[in-house]
Protein backbone atom coordinates (compact mmCIF):
# COMPACT_ATOMS: atom_id res chain seq x y z
CA UNK A 1 0.00 0.00 0.00
CA UNK A 2 1.32 3.95 -0.82
CA UNK A 3 2.64 5.57 1.94
CA UNK A 4 0.53 8.71 1.23
CA UNK A 5 -3.33 8.77 -0.70
CA UNK A 6 -4.37 11.87 -3.12
CA UNK A 7 -7.94 12.96 -3.17
CA UNK A 8 -9.41 16.10 -4.58
CA UNK A 9 -12.79 17.40 -3.78
CA UNK A 10 -13.96 20.50 -5.21
CA UNK A 11 -11.10 23.25 -4.52
CA UNK A 12 -9.58 21.52 -1.69
CA UNK A 13 -6.68 18.64 -1.73
CA UNK A 14 -6.34 15.88 0.51
CA UNK A 15 -3.18 14.19 1.55
CA UNK A 16 -3.97 11.07 3.79
CA UNK A 17 -0.95 9.16 5.41
CA UNK A 18 -1.20 5.60 5.32
CA UNK A 19 1.09 3.97 7.18
CA UNK A 20 -1.04 3.22 10.46
CA UNK A 21 -1.30 2.54 13.45
CA UNK A 22 1.15 4.99 14.13
CA UNK A 23 2.56 6.40 10.66
CA UNK A 24 6.10 6.73 11.70
CA UNK A 25 8.37 8.59 9.85
CA UNK A 26 9.64 7.61 6.54
CA UNK A 27 11.48 9.29 3.76
CA UNK A 28 8.90 7.62 1.42
CA UNK A 29 6.32 9.11 3.55
CA UNK A 30 7.54 12.92 3.88
CA UNK A 31 8.47 12.40 0.26
CA UNK A 32 5.00 11.45 -0.29
CA UNK A 33 3.65 14.39 1.61
CA UNK A 34 5.82 17.10 -0.17
CA UNK A 35 5.34 15.67 -3.63
CA UNK A 36 1.51 15.93 -3.36
CA UNK A 37 1.81 19.77 -1.86
CA UNK A 38 4.01 20.45 -4.75
CA UNK A 39 1.52 18.54 -7.23
CA UNK A 40 -1.54 20.74 -5.62
CA UNK A 41 0.66 24.04 -6.53
CA UNK A 42 0.77 23.12 -10.04
CA UNK A 43 -3.04 22.13 -10.02
CA UNK A 44 -4.82 25.34 -10.41
CA UNK A 45 -7.96 23.32 -9.32
CA UNK A 46 -6.90 23.14 -6.02
CA UNK A 47 -6.93 26.33 -3.65
CA UNK A 48 -6.11 25.14 0.04
CA UNK A 49 -5.27 21.55 1.06
CA UNK A 50 -5.51 19.14 4.55
CA UNK A 51 -2.91 16.92 5.86
CA UNK A 52 -4.75 14.05 7.38
CA UNK A 53 -3.90 10.35 8.75
CA UNK A 54 -5.42 6.68 9.19
CA UNK A 55 -4.59 4.89 12.18
CA UNK A 56 -4.05 5.81 16.52
CA UNK A 57 -1.94 8.22 15.86
CA UNK A 58 -1.52 11.19 13.33
CA UNK A 59 2.34 10.78 13.51
CA UNK A 60 4.12 8.97 16.29
CA UNK A 61 7.67 10.60 14.78
CA UNK A 62 10.83 7.92 14.84
CA UNK A 63 9.96 4.18 15.39
CA UNK A 64 12.64 3.53 18.11
CA UNK A 65 10.88 0.54 19.12
CA UNK A 66 11.84 -3.31 17.67
CA UNK A 67 11.75 -4.07 13.92
CA UNK A 68 8.90 -4.12 11.73
CA UNK A 69 5.77 -1.76 12.33
CA UNK A 70 6.34 -0.23 9.29
CA UNK A 71 9.47 1.56 10.84
CA UNK A 72 12.02 1.59 8.11
CA UNK A 73 12.33 2.39 4.67
CA UNK A 74 12.64 0.08 1.84
CA UNK A 75 13.78 2.22 -0.58
CA UNK A 76 17.56 2.68 -0.36
CA UNK A 77 19.15 6.40 0.01
CA UNK A 78 20.52 8.11 -2.97
CA UNK A 79 23.96 7.98 -3.17
CA UNK A 80 25.68 10.35 -0.41
CA UNK A 81 22.40 11.38 1.24
CA UNK A 82 20.67 8.99 4.66
CA UNK A 83 17.54 9.21 5.45
CA UNK A 84 17.48 12.00 7.40
CA UNK A 85 18.74 13.73 4.51
CA UNK A 86 15.70 12.89 2.92
CA UNK A 87 13.47 13.72 5.68
CA UNK A 88 14.78 16.92 6.76
CA UNK A 89 14.67 17.89 3.12
CA UNK A 90 11.06 16.91 2.61
CA UNK A 91 9.98 19.17 5.50
CA UNK A 92 11.91 22.08 3.32
CA UNK A 93 9.64 21.51 0.29
CA UNK A 94 6.63 21.45 2.54
CA UNK A 95 7.50 24.82 3.92
CA UNK A 96 7.90 26.46 0.13
CA UNK A 97 4.28 25.39 -1.01
CA UNK A 98 2.49 28.58 -1.84
CA UNK A 99 -0.90 26.31 -1.25
CA UNK A 100 -2.22 26.74 2.30
CA UNK A 101 -2.65 23.34 4.45
CA UNK A 102 -4.32 22.11 7.46
CA UNK A 103 -3.22 19.70 9.27
CA UNK A 104 -5.76 17.44 10.67
CA UNK A 105 -4.17 15.97 14.14
CA UNK A 106 -6.74 13.43 15.63
CA UNK A 107 -3.98 11.54 17.88
CA UNK A 108 -0.37 11.74 18.82
CA UNK A 109 1.46 13.95 16.78
CA UNK A 110 5.33 13.16 18.15
CA UNK A 111 8.92 14.23 17.65
CA UNK A 112 9.21 14.48 14.40
CA UNK A 113 5.74 13.87 13.78
CA UNK A 114 5.09 17.47 15.60
CA UNK A 115 7.25 18.69 13.59
CA UNK A 116 5.27 17.48 10.68
CA UNK A 117 1.82 18.90 11.73
CA UNK A 118 4.57 22.09 12.24
CA UNK A 119 5.03 22.36 9.18
CA UNK A 120 0.97 23.16 7.89
CA UNK A 121 -0.27 27.04 7.95
CA UNK A 122 -3.00 26.10 10.51
CA UNK A 123 -3.85 22.66 12.83
CA UNK A 124 -6.85 20.92 13.85
CA UNK A 125 -7.24 19.24 16.70
CA UNK A 126 -9.00 17.24 19.41
CA UNK A 127 -9.02 16.74 23.49
CA UNK A 128 -7.47 13.87 23.28
CA UNK A 129 -4.75 14.23 20.56
CA UNK A 130 -1.56 14.56 22.35
CA UNK A 131 1.87 17.11 20.93
CA UNK A 132 4.79 16.18 22.38
CA UNK A 133 8.79 17.27 21.42
CA UNK A 134 10.06 14.40 23.48
CA UNK A 135 13.82 14.10 22.01
CA UNK A 136 15.64 15.57 25.86
CA UNK A 137 13.74 12.47 27.18
CA UNK A 138 15.67 10.60 24.20
CA UNK A 139 18.73 12.58 24.57
CA UNK A 140 19.16 13.83 21.72
CA UNK A 141 18.29 17.17 19.68
CA UNK A 142 14.80 18.30 17.97
CA UNK A 143 15.00 17.86 14.09
CA UNK A 144 11.92 18.39 11.42
CA UNK A 145 12.78 22.00 11.20
CA UNK A 146 11.62 22.73 14.96
CA UNK A 147 14.14 24.56 15.72
CA UNK A 148 12.65 26.94 13.44
CA UNK A 149 8.96 26.49 13.06
CA UNK A 150 8.05 26.04 16.98
CA UNK A 151 9.36 29.33 17.99
CA UNK A 152 7.94 31.41 15.27
CA UNK A 153 4.65 29.55 15.64
CA UNK A 154 4.47 29.50 19.26
CA UNK A 155 7.11 32.25 20.36
CA UNK A 156 11.14 31.67 22.02
CA UNK A 157 9.53 31.14 25.50
CA UNK A 158 6.87 28.63 24.60
CA UNK A 159 9.43 27.29 22.21
CA UNK A 160 11.54 26.41 25.44
CA UNK A 161 9.07 25.25 27.31
CA UNK A 162 7.89 22.28 24.66
CA UNK A 163 11.33 21.49 23.89
CA UNK A 164 13.01 21.65 27.16
CA UNK A 165 10.45 19.49 29.40
CA UNK A 166 9.73 17.33 26.53
CA UNK A 167 5.92 17.27 28.26
CA UNK A 168 3.05 15.96 26.43
CA UNK A 169 0.06 18.44 25.91
CA UNK A 170 -3.05 17.59 25.01
CA UNK A 171 -5.90 18.72 22.02
CA UNK A 172 -6.57 21.42 24.42
CA UNK A 173 -3.54 22.42 25.76
CA UNK A 174 -2.02 22.76 22.44
CA UNK A 175 -4.70 25.11 21.22
CA UNK A 176 -4.07 27.32 24.44
CA UNK A 177 0.03 26.96 24.04
CA UNK A 178 -0.39 27.75 20.06
CA UNK A 179 0.78 24.62 18.91
CA UNK A 180 -2.85 24.28 17.43
CA UNK A 181 -5.30 26.51 16.19
CA UNK A 182 -8.71 24.91 16.83
CA UNK A 183 -10.20 22.08 18.75
CA UNK A 184 -13.30 19.88 17.94
CA UNK A 185 -14.72 16.22 18.88
CA UNK A 186 -12.61 13.10 17.95
CA UNK A 187 -14.77 12.74 14.87
CA UNK A 188 -15.06 15.79 14.00
CA UNK A 189 -11.25 16.20 13.24
CA UNK A 190 -10.94 15.45 9.74
CA UNK A 191 -14.50 16.86 8.77
CA UNK A 192 -13.30 19.99 10.67
CA UNK A 193 -10.28 20.57 9.04
CA UNK A 194 -11.74 20.47 5.67
CA UNK A 195 -14.57 22.63 5.93
CA UNK A 196 -11.85 25.02 7.27
CA UNK A 197 -9.46 24.38 4.27
CA UNK A 198 -13.09 24.75 2.44
CA UNK A 199 -13.42 28.31 3.64
CA UNK A 200 -9.97 29.43 2.64
CA UNK A 201 -10.75 28.08 -0.81
CA UNK A 202 -13.46 30.51 -1.57
CA UNK A 203 -11.30 33.10 -1.66
CA UNK A 204 -9.34 34.20 -4.87
CA UNK A 205 -6.70 32.04 -5.44
CA UNK A 206 -3.97 34.67 -6.59
CA UNK A 207 -4.88 36.51 -3.95
CA UNK A 208 -4.02 33.62 -1.24
CA UNK A 209 -1.39 31.80 -3.13
CA UNK A 210 0.28 35.89 -3.01
CA UNK A 211 -0.94 36.16 1.08
CA UNK A 212 0.84 32.53 2.01
CA UNK A 213 4.19 33.14 0.17
CA UNK A 214 4.69 36.24 1.65
CA UNK A 215 3.74 35.05 5.60
CA UNK A 216 5.93 32.26 4.88
CA UNK A 217 9.22 33.87 3.00
CA UNK A 218 12.23 32.71 3.69
CA UNK A 219 10.59 29.53 5.90
CA UNK A 220 11.79 26.58 3.43
CA UNK A 221 15.67 28.46 3.45
CA UNK A 222 15.57 28.78 7.16
CA UNK A 223 14.30 25.55 8.21
CA UNK A 224 17.19 24.22 5.70
CA UNK A 225 19.87 25.89 7.41
CA UNK A 226 18.28 24.92 10.67
CA UNK A 227 17.95 20.59 9.36
CA UNK A 228 21.92 21.04 8.69
CA UNK A 229 22.41 21.54 12.79
CA UNK A 230 19.64 19.47 13.72
CA UNK A 231 21.22 16.61 11.86
CA UNK A 232 24.49 17.34 12.92
CA UNK A 233 23.88 17.48 16.49
CA UNK A 234 21.81 14.35 16.24
CA UNK A 235 24.41 12.01 15.15
CA UNK A 236 26.68 13.62 17.66
CA UNK A 237 24.35 12.65 20.87
CA UNK A 238 23.08 9.65 19.29
CA UNK A 239 26.07 7.66 20.32
CA UNK A 240 26.13 9.24 23.47
CA UNK A 241 24.83 6.76 26.44
CA UNK A 242 22.12 9.35 27.57
CA UNK A 243 20.79 8.55 23.98
CA UNK A 244 21.02 4.80 24.43
CA UNK A 245 19.57 4.87 27.82
CA UNK A 246 16.78 7.54 26.89
CA UNK A 247 15.41 5.24 23.98
CA UNK A 248 15.34 2.21 26.69
CA UNK A 249 13.74 4.75 28.88
CA UNK A 250 10.84 5.82 26.45
CA UNK A 251 10.50 2.50 25.67
CA UNK A 252 9.65 1.70 28.65
CA UNK A 253 7.67 4.46 29.75
CA UNK A 254 10.02 5.43 32.60
CA UNK A 255 11.74 8.64 33.46
CA UNK A 256 15.60 8.35 32.04
CA UNK A 257 18.48 7.65 34.38
CA UNK A 258 20.93 10.26 32.58
CA UNK A 259 24.25 10.44 33.60
CA UNK A 260 25.68 13.30 31.32
CA UNK A 261 27.71 11.23 28.75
Amino acid sequence: MASVGVEITGNVGLIELRQPPHNFLTPALVEGVADALEGFDADPAVRAAVLAADGRSFCAGAHFGPAGDNSDDSTPPPEGLTNTDRLYAAAARMCAVATPFVAAVHGPAIGGGLGLAMTANLRVTCPEARFSANFTKLGIHQGFGLSVTLPEQVGPSKAALVLLTGRRFNGEEAVALGLADVCVPAERVRDAALELAAEIAENAPLATAAVNRTLRAGLAERVRSATRHEAAEQLRLASTADAREGIVAVSERRPGRFEGR
